[in-house]
């Protein structure tokens, strides 16, 4: 099973972009974020005929999550457990049928946080606790969890071109990685980490300053393995090519291929 998690930052501006992929990559589960859209504006009809069955939880203007799987979805969850006041369109999760088994994947657009420290920083670290609370109770069941999507965290110095230029954004401040660390202590796997402790591998290059051409990028754009999910991993690819299309997103796809 191949599971892609892609920032396409408005699914409606980058719907070429989005069907190019699908149909040169083929992944079977796609996590997307940053739709931009309500629910009834996905564009289903432009999709329809790609062989993929879509979930969505949207909202105008921003934020916004899917998931997309040439299998049929159970158990579909549009909510973060954990503050029912919470309206903000970033998490969904499904159970995805495989060969071998069922994988659940949630797909999240964590909040950016910016200023720091505001209230956005103080609902960015609540929002991280919860997904803690969440991914621990999910642990215990024992099957096969994938956590993808944009997480808005640059987990260490050399995830980042020019760690300097961050230390004071929400994205790389110490409590920011710290509450990441501490999700993979629940036992979550790092699945790029998993294949390689390379510098130089980015998903985000901001549109200001040149930095896709001076390759000033950073990691943001993660993929975290429950134990038996990272047991069938079999590769993790940066799809960077992406970011080198006609009016791009800033992100640009994260696949994993399970034995599943």
């Amino acid at each position: 099973m191949r599971i892609a998690t892609w920032n396409v930052n408005s699914v409606k501006q980058r719907l070429e972009h989005l069907l190019r992929f699908l149909k040169e990559e083929a992944p079977d589960v796609v996590c997307l974020q940053e739709l931009k859209c309500q629910d009834d504006a996905f564009p289903r009809l432009e999709l329809d005929g790609t062989g993929y069955n879509i979930a969505v939880r949207g909202q105008k203007s921003f934020n916004g999550v899917a998931i997309l799987s040439k299998r049929p979805m159970e158990d579909i969850q549009l909510r973060l457990p954990g503050d029912d006041s919470d309206e903000q369109a970033r998490f969904i999760e499904a159970l995805v049928p495989g060969d071998k088994g069922v994988v659940r994947i949630a797909c999240i657009y964590l909040p950016n946080g910016n200023p720091a420290p505001s209230e956005k920083y103080s609902y960015k670290l609540a929002w991280m606790d919860r997904l803690h609370a969440h991914t621990r109770a999910r642990l215990r069941e024992e099957e096969p969890f994938v956590i993808a999507g944009d997480f808005n965290v640059i987990p260490e110095p050399k995830d980042a071109a020019r760690p300097e230029q961050w230390v004071n954004d929400a994205l790389f401040l110490p409590p920011t990685r710290e509450k990441f660390r501490s999700l993979l202590h629940l036992g979550l796997c790092d699945a790029l980490r998993a294949t390689t402790d390379a510098d130089g591998i980015y998903t985000f290059w901001d549109y200001q300053a040149g930095a896709w051409q001076k390759n000033n990028g950073i990691r943001i754009d993660h993929m975290l393995l429950s134990p038996q999910a990272a047991d069938r991993l079999r590769s993790v690819t940066v799809v960077r090519h992406t970011r080198g299309w006609d009016k791009p997103s800033d992100h640009v796809p994260l696949m994993a291929e399970l034995d599943v």
